[in-house]
């Protein structure tokens, strides 16, 4: 396999040519035309290594099926309490920052960089990014966020200062994703967490089948709202 030197250019391989491991292509920017590009091509960013971005379409791919949520007892429980207040993109910049300061297992550092934050956060102000945030007491207290194209939502990253704060978070888009009736919400690569709350790994060119289909549906651009 050959793993292409992307050009100044908002060009991608054929996510086919990518290696084992999902790498289709190193280089290029983080703008805002790219990412779009990239993203409905089934590729995203996933990290940066001497100023060099790495572009990832990973075979086979996770993704859940909002219909296919699994929500166990004590998480329908946790949201019925209401200990956590939910908001939707009123504070994308200090979800994306939480994110990049979360210690990760298994991880010495994190791929949100600056330029990272920068590129998403112009994302966000074009409508093409939004955040879910749980908040405690008025404390940010988790949420995650990602990138809307067409019926299919990218997630890209979540964090949780308090337990529990993440997964309300992420039931929450899951019933957004609902009432937008979104074809599905990539969840990139395989956890068992969100194994266990109903995503299916799938092969890529399934995968691709799906994004198509969800790319015939107009994007919901803007700031979203909660019903």
């Amino acid at each position: 396999m050959t793993v292409y030197l992307l050009p100044q250019e908002p060009f991608f391989p054929p996510v086919a040519e990518a290696e084992p491991d999902g790498l289709i292509a190193i280089g290029g920017d983080l703008s805002a035309k790219r990412l779009v590009q990239a993203y409905a091509q089934g590729i995203f960013p996933w990290f940066v290594e001497e100023d060099d971005f790495y572009w990832y379409s990973p075979d086979p791919r996770l993704v859940l099926l909002p219909k296919a949520f699994k929500a166990s007892g004590t998480l329908q429980r946790l949201v019925k309490k209401k200990i956590f207040e939910i908001r939707v993109d009123t504070n994308f910049e200090g979800v994306i920052r939480s994110c990049a300061e979360t210690c990760r297992p298994g991880q010495d550092g994190t791929w949100i960089s600056e330029e990272f934050i920068k590129a998403y956060l112009e994302m966000h102000d074009r409508g093409f990014a939004h955040s879910v945030e749980a908040y405690h007491d008025g404390k940010l207290a988790g949420g995650l966020y990602g990138v809307s194209l067409g019926g299919a939502f990218f997630g890209e990253s979540m964090f949780h200062k308090e337990n529990n704060a993440s997964k309300v978070a992420f039931f929450n888009l899951v019933e957004l994703a609902k009432q937008l009736e979104f074809n599905f919400i990539d969840c990139q690569v395989e956890t068992s967490h969100l194994v266990g709350l109903g995503a299916t790994l799938i092969p890529r060119t399934s995968y691709l089948d799906l994004l198509a289909e969800a790319l015939k549906r107009p994007t919901v651009k803007g700031k979203w709202m909660v019903k």
